[in-house]
């Protein structure tokens, strides 16, 4: 099940660490971002567990490109009037997941683009990577996939946490 993030024009280095980290976990296969900001605060080095040398992280123009996007529904991840809340969606299998900026929203142009508008229902907004995670999860829980082993606790945790239960 293809997962391809695409977030509009990023401005805090944290946020793109913490989604960085987000696509690792959550197997994503690409992560591709508009505008400047990140670009000039990538070189914070956020990405702690180095996920842009296992997943594509591209700079592009457009957020959504009508060649080779084609394939991929598209989804945008927005607090917008109408939209579906997130525990009512039903993911789809070929997945662009579409995220507005930290201080703005995604414009009216590429959210007639999307298939699908969804949306976290909480009191207030979400910071971006919190959203960007709670969406991946969301989808992961919703799948027959899930790991529900201790296999997948080992090769996840930190290398210090040797915690077992009774």
């Amino acid at each position: 099940m293809p997962i391809h993030l695409a977030i509009i024009n990023p401005k805090s280095p944290e946020n793109m660490g913490s989604i960085l980290r987000a696509a690792g976990c959550y197997q994503a296969q690409s992560i591709r971002y508009t505008g400047e900001r990140y670009a000039r605060a990538k070189a914070f080095q956020t990405d702690t567990k180095n996920v842009h040398l296992d997943i594509k992280v591209s700079h592009v123009d457009e957020i959504i490109c009508k060649t080779t996007d084609k394939n991929l529904t598209k989804v945008a991840v927005e607090l917008v009037e109408g939209a579906i809340p997130l525990p009512n969606f039903i993911h789809p299998e070929n997945c662009l997941y579409i995220f507005g900026p930290e201080d703005g929203s995604i414009e009216q142009g590429i959210v007639d683009q999307c298939e699908h508008v969804v949306y976290i229902p909480t009191i207030g907004c979400m910071n971006l990577a919190a959203t960007v995670n709670v969406l991946l999860y969301d989808r992961l829980a919703k799948t027959t996939q899930m790991p529900v082993d201790d296999e997948v606790i080992k090769k996840s945790r930190d290398n210090n946490n040797r915690t077992k239960t009774k």
